[in-house]
């Protein structure tokens, strides 16, 4: 099974935990990189735009990088080469605190961290150590890495402190953030027949134990979004990550998503995504 990443398998990662490489300064888009099974970091400097769980998300100039594997995520757009470092690793090389307490490879953070030049250049050369440790033969290679990424994700937050690590200022940014959570808790659906069982404002509301005029005030208010439309880009993307990156079929998706029928699920990601799923699937 190929990773992804030029030269390197899916077996050669399991058995190194990592690896660290230059990035390709390739201007042509690949048609889709999707949910892998590796977290993976980057220093970056260009111009694209990525779609990262159904969100679009703009990188321009130089920055950081966070890809949780939970989370389906392609490039869409590259208008210049790009240069710079990527370092990706299994969980189980990375289970330390700095991963586990770490906001940064969370579901609902923005990915991308925007760097000064004095800020890309401390991180360019942590990135630098970790290529030269990777290439090189010393044998304690991979504590080394180990310490180099709890350095980039200290740094990362220094600069840019995690939304969702910052106080709430009131008890809407409170059950925001609690429904948020349990949106996410419920992805990525790994067996088609454990159906998603939250997929409404009341029930959520019902899970949190408030009324769901208050959740739906609540999140409005932090969001500017409606609760509904959380919930449909979420079921939405996961839709997409399903067609694209499993062999399902239609009904079986249908049913993981918690749809009654195969029909309501087709009329439905025909109007939020402007095709039926068997079209989307064979783009």
């Amino acid at each position: 099974m190929e990773t992804g990443i030029p030269g390197l398998s899916w077996d050669e990662l399991k058995l190194k935990g990592f690896k660290v490489h230059e990035l390709s300064a390739s201007v042509d888009v690949p048609v889709r990189t999707g949910r892998r099974d590796f977290y993976k970091m980057g220093l970056v400097n260009g111009d694209m735009t990525i779609d990262y769980g159904g969100q679009v998300v703009e990188i321009k100039g130089t920055v950081l990088f966070f890809v949780n594997p939970k989370v389906p995520h392609s490039i869409v757009r590259r208008i210049n080469r790009t240069s710079g470092y990527a370092c990706i690793f299994t969980e189980t090389f990375m289970n330390s605190r700095e991963m586990q307490d770490s906001p940064l490879f969370s579901v609902g953070d923005n990915p991308v961290i925007p760097l000064n030049d004095e800020q890309a250049l401390f991180m360019r050369s942590i990135f630098l150590k970790m290529l030269t440790a990777y290439s090189g033969d010393y044998p304690h290679k991979a504590d080394l890495i180990k310490s180099c990424i709890a350095l980039v994700i200290h740094e990362a937050l220094r600069i840019q402190p995690s939304q969702q690590t910052m106080p709430y200022k009131n008890g809407a940014g409170r059950i925001t953030h609690l429904f948020m959570d349990l949106l996410e808790r419920q992805f990525p659906i790994e067996r088609s027949n454990d159906p998603l069982r939250l997929r409404t404002a009341q029930s959520f509301a019902a899970g949190l134990s408030v009324h769901v005029n208050y959740l739906n005030r609540a999140v409005k208010e932090v969001t500017g979004k409606p609760t509904s439309a959380h919930i449909a880009a979420r079921i939405t993307a996961e839709a997409k990550a399903l067609l694209q990156h499993t062999d399902w079929s239609v009904a079986d998706i249908a049913y993981a998503l918690g749809f009654e029928y195969p029909a309501y699920f087709n009329n439905y990601f025909k109007r939020v995504a402007g095709s039926t799923p068997n079209s989307f699937r064979k783009v």
